[in-house]
Order: C-alpha cells, then sequence, then structure tokens
C-alpha cells in the first residue's frame, strides 16, 4: 500500500445538497481504482463537524451525519503534513490529493478550495476563483454574457431591494423577464428552492421560498426548449463529451424529478442535428475556460424545439456522481468509464498542484548559508 495515493473523498456539508453529497460519495468510494488509490473517507457533519475513516463510514451507511464522533483537526503542518489527523484512522501518511463531493455552498463554492490551497494539498476540480464563479448563477451570467454568450433573460433581485421595494420589482418582471419564469436562489444547485411562476399574484410567494437559502435571486426567462447538458474534462484545453438530454418527470427538472421519483428519462446521446451538437459542445468548452474552471464540469442548455436558439443556462463545477447522474454518464457514452474518469480527475488535480508549485510566488525554505 506504501505506493498508492491517499484520497480524502470530502462529502456532506453544510449546504442544502447534503443528502445529495452523500449518494456522490458512495458512488465515488465504490469506483476509486483500488491498485491506484486507498481512500480516506471525510464526512462534513451538516454543523460543520469533520468526522473521519471509521466515524465517516458509519455516517454514509446509516444515510445521515448526525452521529456522535471525534472532530479531527483541519490543518497542521505546512506542506499538507496535517491536513486532517490520519493517525486516529490507522493512516501512517498524510493525504496525497482530495477529492471534494461537495454540493452548494460551503464546499462547491470555493470555500473548502481556499482552505486545501492554504494546506498545500492537491485537490480535483475547479481553484478558488473558478468555484466562486461556478456557484454563483447571477455573477456566472454576467461574464458569460460579456463574452457573446447567449443567456436566459433575467433579473438580479436582492432581498433588502425585494424588502424596500416588492411592488417596483414586481411591476418589472412582466416586461423583463416575462412570465412564465424561475426564481431561484443565485448560490445553490440541485434545484433546491427553485418556483415556476406563471402568475404575478405568485411571485411573491416564490421570491420568499428563493430568499430562504440565499440573500440574491435570480428571476429567469422560462426557455422554451429541450434541457441538454454536456460533461467537460480537462485544463485549459478541455475536451467535451456527447451530448444529453433530459426529459422531466415532472413539468420542470425539480429535486424531486431529479433525485426521489426516478422517472425522469436521461438520453444519451441526445437526438439533436450534428451542427447543434457541435455547437454546444463548443459553446461548454468556452464557458469553462471563462469560468477559469480546470479539472470537471457540466455544463446545461436550453435548445429551442426547431433547434435554431440555443441558451446556455449555468456551469457546475462540482456536478453529480450518483448513480444518475449525467457527468459519468456522458463520459461513459463518450468512452470514459467511471473508475478511470475518476482518475483522471485525480492525475488532474495532481498536474496543477505540480506546476503551481514551481511558481515563484510559493515559499521554499533555504538555508540561511544558502541565500544569495
Amino acid at each position: 500500500m506504501a505506493d498508492k495515493l491517499r484520497v480524502g473523498v470530502v462529502f456532506g456539508g453544510r449546504s442544502g445538497e447534503h443528502e445529495v453529497s452523500l449518494v456522490s460519495a458512495r458512488s465515488v468510494l465504490r469506483a476509486l481504482d483500488p491498485n491506484r488509490f486507498v481512500a480516506v473517507p471525510i464526512c462534513i457533519t451538516r454543523e460543520g463537524r469533520w468526522l473521519l475513516a471509521g466515524d465517516a463510514l458509519r455516517a454514509l451507511d446509516a444515510g445521515s451525519t448526525d452521529l456522535s464522533g471525534e472532530a479531527v483537526a483541519l490543518l497542521g503542518e505546512p506542506g499538507g503534513q496535517g491536513l486532517v489527523s490520519l493517525e486516529r484512522a490507522g493512516v501512517s501518511r498524510p493525504l496525497d490529493v482530495v477529492f471534494p463531493v461537495l454540493h452548494g455552498p460551503y464546499g462547491e463554492d470555493g470555500t473548502i478550495q481556499g482552505l486545501l490551497e492554504l494546506a498545500d494539498v492537491p485537490y480535483v476540480g475547479a481553484g478558488v476563483l473558478g468555484s466562486a464563479l461556478g456557484m454563483d448563477k447571477a455573477v456566472q451570467k454576467a461574464l458569460l454574457a460579456g463574452r457573446g454568450m447567449p443567456v436566459a433573460e433575467h433579473l438580479v433581485v436582492r432581498a433588502s431591494a425585494w424588502k424596500r421595494h416588492p411592488g417596483r420589482i414586481a411591476a418589472a418582471v412582466p416586461v423583463h423577464p416575462g412570465y412564465p419564469c424561475f426564481v431561484k436562489p443565485a448560490n445553490l444547485g440541485s434545484s433546491i428552492g427553485i418556483t415556476k411562476v406563471k402568475r404575478p399574484e405568485d411571485l411573491a410567494s416564490a421570491m420568499e421560498m428563493a430568499f430562504r437559502y440565499d440573500p440574491k435571486v435570480l428571476v429567469e426567462e422560462a426557455v422554451d426548449g429541450r434541457e441538454i447538458e454536456v460533461s467537460v474534462l480537462g485544463d485549459e484545453e478541455p475536451q467535451a463529451s456527447v451530448c444529453g438530454e433530459i426529459v422531466p418527470s415532472r413539468e420542470f427538472y425539480d429535486y424531486q424529478a431529479k433525485y426521489v421519483d426516478g422517472t425522469s428519462a436521461l438520453i444519451v446521446p441526445a437526438d439533436l442535428p450534428e451542427q447543434v451538437s457541435r455547437q454546444v459542445q463548443a459553446m461548454a468548452v468556452l464557458a469553462f475556460q471563462v469560468l477559469e474552471v480546470w479539472g470537471m464540469a457540466r455544463v446545461d442548455f436550453f435548445v429551442g424545439l426547431d433547434s435554431r436558439r440555443v441558451v446556455i443556462n449555468e456551469l457546475n463545477t462540482i456536478p453529480g456522481f450518483t448513480p444518475i447522474s449525467m457527468y459519468p454518464r456522458l463520459w461513459e457514452a463518450t468512452g470514459l468509464n467511471y473508475s478511470d474518469l475518476l482518475t483522471s480527475l485525480i492525475d488532474l488535480a495532481l498536474q496543477r498542484h505540480r506546476a503551481k508549485s514551481q511558481l515563484e510566488t510559493v515559499y521554499r525554505h533555504v538555508p540561511p548559508g544558502e541565500r544569495v
């Protein structure tokens, strides 16, 4: 086992997507190549406590992180020698790389990425900036639109503005973006807190629902089109997978349709004209680059029923890794199986860390007698 990499798989977290993270983590832990990696499960409870190894696995098996267990130290010696107290789990070596399987705020938004940067530990996925941009849908749309990419018509509304001027904002919605529209938290995923609003009289309750999760809310055009997704993998020159289509079992692809009823159809590859498929793939790669992403992303689109209008909806920097998730499924259809996909992501993480460690801005200890 000495030559195997220790992979810390971090899951759970404090966001509203906690349960989805547990399902993703089970899949990742099962699929990691045992010939190359030793998995070290690390669970973050809803309260923000960190559980390691046995405690983390017990929480995962129980489907709940509301279990007792000794919280671990987060940081130790510089150089990644003490991110967590692995000795408590019988692991004598430090972590070689961390695979965050955290969805939503406090995990997908740059927070844990910043912690890992401070600890000098390689990690899978986007860095601090790319993660933050991927999490904030309002800022993301502004950057994508600034590069000429088509985004849905939308308003950005803050809780303080809604409290002061609800009538003025409500009066603007019929003009821009118009009804029907979606009201959603700007910083959340898995369709949590989203409402489809068809009538002006339903707007206020939808806004209050979204503000329960985020002080910044998007009021967004309901694009009439097919839901198309593309997986992206790589570094500065990433590759796009084949396109997939989601046919929701409900009116739109909400949390229930995604994770509960299990009857939404996932069509891989999507039945699109070849030119449209290439266009969507190229847009996915460009979005990955514009938002400074690394490693992985799933990019979601709407394609008009006549295939003429293509709108980029959003990019997700830590896509789902559940058994039904589109990200691994699209790569499987492209020719890269789940286990090899995880290995590729870990290799990309190590590649980035090696490159950053060579920068002159990184401190290196030099004995006094050797200083120039």
